[in-house]
């Protein structure tokens, strides 16, 4: 007679019921389990350091006191200690949990003590009256600096300069660049070959494009003065006046960087739909509307994206303009740029140059965002 369960349900017979096989482990399971183990927290001493958040306040709250107050010799020290008690908690609060992070952590470590804390280091310095030629220690002048970069006048005559030569030269590597996407955009004899040479000036060294650009302009030995020669009979001198030497900087800094604006453009260019051009061609739509109607919708934003690019590698613009002018004649071609490298190394004003440099930096990042605020308003209203 079959007995019942407890539960009221009927208890299967022995006999009956079939044999189910063990749940053994696999024999691979032994060789699997050490790489299969979770990995062990640090235990002890090292878990009382993982609260990150009180490190990096006790780091945030004590890096200003310790640069504006303490000797530099002694906050240099100091201010090591709290980005190291900090990055060892960091570390210990990610121990087994955050492995990734772990393994970016030297790459950002690295990317902190080259990049990041010499910012922090120079920022901190513009509110000091300090001297890299002088052995006297820095005081403190808090805001000073900044007063006397933005009341300076010859600031406003370089920065005047400096948009003068921005919009000149980024205007004429649009013009160069859009006309290059547009003719390597169509299919001819050795193209690739001539997009080639086309490309070339990008990828060499500033120094190599202002040596050249400067025994091109040479007066008696340069092709620009023996071509002139051909018609006046006198050697020609381009850097001897204001627009000549503004000309040869915009020429030199246009033959470099429109191949970059090309690129771009070129990349849009491939990307419009070809039936969109055949249904304009059945339409006998004009060669200007083809381009204002369909070409220009297509590039707009990669346009956008090289006049942003361009605006801001010409503010910085320094290399062309020191090894073909240095500035002259007189300070007319002597760029923000310029100036800062001379208030810097040659008047020896440290803190000064750093302040403007912040200025200008800030400058450039209104400027960005304003530019990118517009341009998205511009594609939501389209």
């Amino acid at each position: 007679m079959e007995r019942s369960s407890p539960t009221g349900g009927m208890a299967a017979s022995p006999a009956l019921s079939p044999a189910l096989p063990s749940a053994s482990p696999p024999a691979f399971a032994p060789a699997l389990a050490p790489a299969l183990a979770p990995i062990p927290r640090p235990a002890g001493r090292l878990l009382r350091w993982n609260n990150w958040q009180a490190a990096l306040l006790v780091f945030v709250v004590g890096m200003p006191p310790a640069i504006a107050l303490l000797p530099p010799a002694f906050s240099f020290w100091v201010a090591a200690a709290l980005a190291v008690l900090l990055a060892a908690t960091l570390v210990v609060n990610a121990w087994g949990r955050h492995t990734g992070g772990l393994l970016v952590a030297p790459a950002l470590a690295l990317l902190f003590v080259m990049n990041i804390y010499p910012l922090l280091w120079s920022f901190g310095l513009s509110f000091f009256n300090y001297r890299a030629n002088r052995m006297k220690q820095p005081t403190f002048v808090g805001l000073q600096n900044y007063a006397n970069v933005i009341t300076d006048p010859v600031v406003w005559d370089r920065l005047h300069t400096t948009a003068i030569m921005v919009v000149l030269t980024v205007s004429v590597q649009m013009v160069i660049g859009f006309l290059l996407a547009l003719l390597f955009s169509k299919q001819f004899p050795l193209r690739r070959y001539l997009m080639i040479l086309v490309l070339t000036p990008m990828m060499l060294s500033f120094v190599a494009v202002g040596a050249f650009f400067r025994y091109y302009y040479e007066p008696s030995l340069g092709l620009l003065s023996q071509f002139v020669r051909l018609f006046t009979g006198e050697p020609y001198v381009l850097m001897q006046s204001v627009w000549g030497a503004r000309a040869g900087i915009i020429l030199a800094d246009a033959w470099m960087w429109s191949p970059f604006v090309m690129l771009l453009v070129l990349a849009g260019l491939v990307s419009v739909p070809k039936y969109l051009y055949e249904a304009a061609a059945i339409d006998r739509a004009p060669a200007w509307r083809r381009m204002w109607s369909i070409t220009l919708p297509y590039i707009r934003g990669l346009l956008l994206l090289a006049l942003l690019f361009r605006t801001i590698e010409a503010f910085k613009l320094f290399d062309v303009v020191f090894l073909l002018t240095e500035g002259g004649p007189g300070t007319a071609t002597e760029t923000i740029a310029v100036y800062v490298y001379r208030v810097a190394f040659q008047y020896v004003k440290t803190s000064e140059s750093t302040a403007l440099t912040y200025i200008l930096l800030f400058t450039v990042i209104v400027l960005t965002n304003l530019y990118l605020y517009l341009a998205n308003r511009r594609i939501k209203e389209a």
